[in-house]
């Protein structure tokens, strides 16, 4: 989410993390089925699948990995490296990690649950909600859930990136981050025709959604309305001024300053972090209140793999709504062919679902809803060396070994 590099950051620029996984997509998209043999499927290959990871995380220096993958033709987990550094501490699947973008699937459940129920509707403006936001009267509800506002992504800026760099404990207030590109006045292009991802967005759905239930914090709203429904008892959306992950959790780290991973480390220094010369900074305890209601969210591999399976198969919404949802996705331009990205939620291929990053961890969660595939990817480096999500390469990855080739 954060600056373009950082994808929260960066990483939060969900189009790049899209475009991770585009590989996969060209060797996917011709291959559902939905009859009990499963055709699209191949039966999974454990010792592959386990080859994969060590070799693309030891050549992106990931210090660790969980992975979950979960299909009828078979599973496969896997605990690569360690929560630290050089450490001996095995990361497991009940670890506490930063999830970052995968926050937004969240927000955008709530905000639509609140439309089931009436509290608003997709056609409305956002100005008839919240004031100083520009062309309040032509945003609507569905393009900020869509990207499609063409409202300035305030976590792209070098002058963002900087002030995490010099105050990685900051806490940030959601009126604060969107005074850094509101008050500008500018926009990328008209509301409704183009796609630009932008947590802007959803700063002010979560405002929105706090806002129709009378101020009640946004926390105690996902609690409510996502966490408890589904039994998920190591998920949270942390209080701003919380920089703590709770017990077990797993280190994060990144090579470079925020401004730096903005783009892939010079050739010189990506020789010296292999050589083991430059070495990684620890960035569990920087505070993710600039991504809130986009990013800042925490949760373990278990708990996402339940999740994944209700945002996309069902389970917190009603039936139409559910439906709706899945059928907001849009596909191809300005994404690549096979990727989309609709109501908060991203389209890898046949996978459904969001990734996340944020400094110091990256996450991939994806649920194919017509062959019952799953797949968790989550890794403690974020971005890599070249300003990529690691995770989300990995899973690009097993997921091409989990398809059958299109005949």
């Amino acid at each position: 989410m954060k600056h373009a590099s950082k994808s929260i950051a960066h990483r939060f620029t969900a189009t790049q993390l899209l475009l991770a996984a585009s590989t996969v997509v060209l060797v996917t998209t011709a291959c559902g089925g939905n009859n009990d043999d499963y055709p699209a499927l191949n039966e999974i290959d454990s010792t592959k699948m386990q080859a994969t990871v060590a070799t693309m995380a030891a050549q992106m220096l990931v210090p660790g990995a969980v992975v979950l993958v979960r299909t009828p033709k078979g599973d496969f987990s896997y605990n690569y490296g360690a929560t630290t550094y050089k450490g001996s501490t095995l990361p497991t699947a009940d670890m506490h990690m930063r999830i970052g973008s995968v926050t937004k699937t969240w927000t955008g459940t709530v905000i639509l649950q609140q439309v089931q129920e009436g509290l608003l509707k997709l056609s409305d403006p956002i100005g008839k909600y919240i004031a100083g936001v520009p062309k309040s009267d032509q945003i609507t509800i569905e393009m900020l859930l869509m990207m499609r506002s063409g409202l300035l992504n305030y976590s792209t800026s070098l002058e963002f990136n900087q002030a995490l760099d010099d105050s990685p404990t900051r806490v940030w207030a959601a009126n604060e981050l969107l005074a850094l590109v509101l008050g500008k006045q500018q926009q990328s292009f008209d509301p409704g025709t183009s796609y630009e991802y932008s947590n802007t967005n959803t700063i002010l759905l979560g405002l929105l959604a706090e806002k129709l239930e009378d101020g009640k914090p946004l926390a105690t709203i996902v609690q409510d309305r996502i966490f408890k429904r589904l039994g998920l008892k190591n998920t949270y959306l942390p209080a701003i001024t919380d920089n703590s992950l709770p017990q077990p959790f797993s280190h994060g780290y990144q090579y470079g300053t925020n401004v730096q991973t903005m783009a892939a480390l010079p050739p010189e220094l990506q020789a010296a972090a292999r050589a083991g010369t430059f070495l990684p900074t620890d960035e569990t305890n920087d505070n993710p209140s600039w991504g809130w209601s986009a990013g800042s969210g925490i949760s373990t591999a278990n708990d996402l793999a339940i999740f994944a399976r209700a945002l996309v198969g069902g389970g917190l919404l009603n039936e139409q709504m559910q439906a709706a949802r899945i059928a907001s996705v849009r596909e191809g331009v300005p994404i690549q062919p096979g990727l989309g990205y609709g109501w908060n939620l991203a389209k890898f291929g046949p996978l459904y679902g969001h990734t996340g990053e944020v400094p110091g961890f990256n996450t991939f969660m994806g649920y194919d809803p017509v062959n019952k595939v799953t797949v968790i990817v989550w890794v403690n480096l974020g971005p890599n060396l070249n300003a990529r999500a690691a995770g989300t390469d990995i899973a690009r990855e097993l997921i091409g070994q989990i398809y059958a080739p299109p005949v």
